[in-house]
Parts: C-alpha cells; structure tokens; sequence
C-alpha cells in the first residue's frame, strides 16, 4: 500500500509522473473538462487541524474525478475513543483514500500503518508535501525546467521548508534557506537529506540576502504556525532581520516571483508591497493545490485500483 507522508515516500520519477498528469488535468479542466475518472470512489478528509486550501482543493479536486469525500472532525473521536489500530483498519473498510490533517506527524504514521487505503499528509508539524508539490509544479509553470534553478526559502525552517528542501532535491532545484540559530533545520533532518538525496543543493545560512542571491524565487511562511501562538512574540524577535520586503527582492534574480503557502500577515514575514506586488504568484500557487492534488489523487487510485 502506497502512502505519500512526506516526499521521501516518492521517488523523483513519481513526482514527475503527477506533474505530467497534473498539466493534463489543468489543461482539460481550462477547457472545460472534468473527466469523471473515479465514479464511486469516496475520499476521507481527517482533520485536526483548520483549513481552508488544503479541505475545499481536496474536495473539489475529489469532485472533479467523479468521486465524492467526507469530512472528519473532531465528531468521530480519532485518537480518543478507540485504538489507533481499530481506528485506522475499520475507515479502511470504508474509503478509498484518506487525507490526514494532524497536530502531531507521529499520529499520521499510525494511521497509516493501520489503514488498507492510501493515506495522504494533508499537513503535520513536521511535512507538508502537497503544498510541495504544488509549489514545484508552479515554480515549472513560471520558469520551465527546473534543473538548475535556485529556491530561496526565508525564515523559520518549519514544515513547508522540510517538503520544499525534499521536493528541491528530488527535482534537481538548489534550496538556500535562511533562518536564525535556532530556527534551522536540525541535525536529524540534515542527516536524513545526507542520506537519502546526497547530490542535493543544498544552502542553509543566517544571511537572507546570501540565500536570496540568484533565486528564481523567494519563499516565506508565517513566523508562528498553529500551535505555535504561545511563541509569536519570541518569534516574531527572533525572526525580525527575515522579513520578505523590496530591498531582499532586489537580491533575488530579476525574473524572481514571490511565493508563500498562506494564510500571511501582512507586514510580519513579508510586506504588502511585496505579497501584493506584480512579483507575487500566491493566487496561481494556491490555485495550483487544486490541480496537484488531483494528478496525486488521480496517480495513487489508478496504482491501487
């Protein structure tokens, strides 16, 4: 059984197959096609967390295939009620796919390895890989080939900044992030890079203006994730020298586009110039979660049937 919980589960020849599958699909959608490739199959979105691209991308991508999704809340007691084991085997028994939205990554893991149907990470603490996916898909839709290119992510190394790293390095793409001490990946997430993509590109610095150099573009997040609003005023002192603005743009390569996962706050991690400027591409990003997740639904149910 295939899962997709971080981009690690994918090889580099996968990811360009739903790329491939992704462009088809967009391209008969703006055509007005939506072929109905799986009548009956039923999509369970499991969420801890809130959402607003992530659920309504993924119902309507499911939508579009001719399939039908239901949303979980906290109403069906996951990881309250029953084991992890019961839990995970019976939705199996009902679903096709299941999208997992958790607070903790390690939740996921157990789901998956309990559940006979494709789980996919719609996000945890630690990976985001379809907002990866899609944001690969759109820096491809900007610039064309990606071999070569340079993505500069600026500010806290979270969980889009694993996937983004991840995606890079299975694509050929340079990845420099800049984050201060302490918002850097660790030295477990380096190891497993190391290891698992060792011809990556990869630059990791506290100088935003080094990481920026040469970028085709520039990435930010917001400087508190959910659950992280405790810490937003630490943060937003520890992350100050790492706001996106004009003057970091201008580091960047010309032709270099703004992306960021949203939702933003606007003057924190980036200015409105700059998120609301002719550089910005978040509408055609966030658009793109759309589509990368059908070629990703649409790739996973094809290859369990």
């Amino acid at each position: 059984m295939r899962h997709v919980l971080t981009l690690f589960d994918l090889t580099s020849a996968e990811i360009e197959e739903i790329s491939e599958i992704t462009e088809d699909l967009k391209t008969k959608l703006a055509q007005g096609v939506r072929e109905p490739l799986f009548p009956g199959r039923v999509l369970a979105l499991l969420f801890e967390k809130q959402s607003l691209r992530t659920r309504v991308s993924f119902e309507t991508a499911m939508a579009h295939l001719g399939g039908n999704s239901l949303f979980l809340g906290k109403d069906v007691g996951w990881g309250e009620r029953e084991s992890a084991a019961d839990f995970g085997q019976v939705l199996g028994e009902y679903v096709d796919a299941v999208v997992c939205r958790a607070n903790s990554h390690a939740k996921v893991e157990a789901l998956a390895e309990h559940c006979n149907r494709p789980v996919i990470n719609g996000l945890t603490d630690t990976s985001h890989p379809c907002q990866a996916l899609a944001d690969l898909y759109t820096l491809r839709e900007l610039h064309g080939s990606l071999t070569g290119l340079r993505l500069a992510y600026v500010g806290d190394a979270n969980n889009v900044a694993r996937s983004l790293a991840i995606a890079c390095g299975k694509l050929g793409v340079e990845f420099a992030v800049a984050a201060p001490d302490g918002y850097q990946f660790d030295t477990e997430f380096l190891t497993e890079l190391e290891k698992k993509l060792p011809t990556m590109s990869l630059v990791q610095t506290t100088d935003p203006h080094e990481a920026v150099a040469g970028a085709v573009a520039v990435y930010t997040d917001v400087w508190a994730s959910m659950g992280q609003e405790g810490e937003r005023e630490e943060r937003a002192r520890a992350l100050a020298g790492y706001q996106v603005n004009s003057g970091l743009m201008k580091q960047a390569a010309s032709e270099a586009c703004f992306l960021h996962c949203l939702p933003a706050r606007r003057g924190e991690e980036v200015t409105a110039e700059v998120i609301d400027g002719p550089r910005s591409a978040i509408v055609q990003e966030a658009g793109n979660r759309l589509h990368a997740q059908k070629g990703l639904l649409a790739w996973l149910l094809r290859s369990t049937g």
